[in-house]
């Protein structure tokens, strides 16, 4: 690569017909100042390209990163969603259950009653026929005590 510097310093022969030297000289003078000019500009865009492509490569980690957060978020919106369907199956597991237990109890302490009441009216019919054959035979015996009497009185 020619440096402004060389373009600076560049001699040429001198031939008989040869180009005036004052303008060689300034035309070559306004080249290397052209010339420094481009090679600074080059030397500031690639200092500048260079930066962009860190901010680029920042700007993509944090978009990896940015995803990343995303779908953790995701998945954990879903562990949380999927714990909070199983606990609410568990709950209501819990309280059929319960339920069934509470119907099952109930159910039998109904039978439970159910022959309580048989038993109950069971024994007043026992009761009921006790008592009409006491008081049959109670009858029967005052009637007989009667009959006694008037047989007594008439003798």
């Amino acid at each position: 690569m020619i440096m402004p510097l060389d373009i600076q310093n560049k001699e040429f022969a001198k031939g008989v017909r040869g180009y005036k030297e004052e303008e060689v000289d300034r035309f070559l003078d306004m080249i290397t100042v052209d010339y420094e000019n481009l090679i600074q500009e080059t030397k500031s865009l690639k200092e500048r390209i260079k930066v962009l492509e860190e901010e680029l490569e920042k700007k993509k980690q944090m978009e990896d990163s940015v995803k990343e957060t995303v779908d953790a978020a995701r998945n954990l919106m879903k562990d949380v969603s999927d714990g909070a369907e199983k606990r609410a199956e568990i709950v209501l597991k819990n309280a059929e259950m319960d339920a069934e237990i509470i119907i099952k109890k109930a159910e039998a302490e109904a039978q439970k009653y159910k022959e309580e009441i048989a038993l109950m009216q069971n024994r007043m019919a026992i009761f009921n026929e006790r008592f009409k054959n006491l008081l049959n035979s109670e009858l029967e015996r005052f009637e007989g005590s009667v009959k006694d009497a008037e047989n007594l009185l008439q003798e």
